[in-house]
């Protein structure tokens, strides 16, 4: 899928090293993941390959350059929960504030849709505040707050917790 002069499609093994140097980005200088180790391309992959047909991962490109990905993570491994879904995506930061994130959140969604799933969910951390808009610009509604239970930069942070109902 194109959409305006970034190319959305689903990532491929190929994409698993531009996945991970992004990743690695968010985990060095926000607290858009409370990971606080880069990750290896081992790892990496480890990751991509537990995502399946009903969790995909996307990826959107600039001129042949993955700068964003985004996925639906399995949010629950107890079978009930099977129709609701873990929202992430990160953006290179070059790239961040430009409108891609929202053309990728979009694109995720409508893959939540085609693949029938129920309820979305997204956990967002104390100063990923531009996440939060963007989550609440979709629809997803604030739905609790866990305080203190993450530390990154010598900081003890909140998380709080959205979710989306789809039609």
């Amino acid at each position: 899928m194109s959409n305006g002069k970034f190319a959305i499609r689903s990532a491929q093994v190929s994409d698993v090293d531009a996945i991970r140097q992004i990743y690695n980005e968010a985990i060095l200088t926000t607290t858009a993941t409370f990971d606080r180790e880069p990750k290896t391309y081992a790892d990496r992959l480890q990751w991509f390959e537990s995502h399946d047909d009903r969790h995909p991962v996307l990826v959107a490109e600039l001129n042949g350059e993955v700068v964003t990905w985004s996925c639906l993570s399995e949010w629950n491994p107890r079978c009930a929960y099977a129709d609701t879904a873990e929202t992430s995506f990160y953006v290179k930061e070059e790239h961040r504030g430009k409108g891609i994130g929202r053309q990728l959140k979009t694109a995720i969604i409508e893959e939540a849709r085609r693949l029938k799933f129920r309820t979305l969910s997204s956990g967002t951390a104390e100063g990923s505040d531009a996440s939060l808009h963007l989550n609440r610009s979709f629809g997803f509604e604030v739905v609790g707050t866990f305080e203190d239970v993450g530390c990154k930069f010598h900081k003890i942070l909140d998380v709080t917790y959205l979710q989306k109902f789809l039609d």
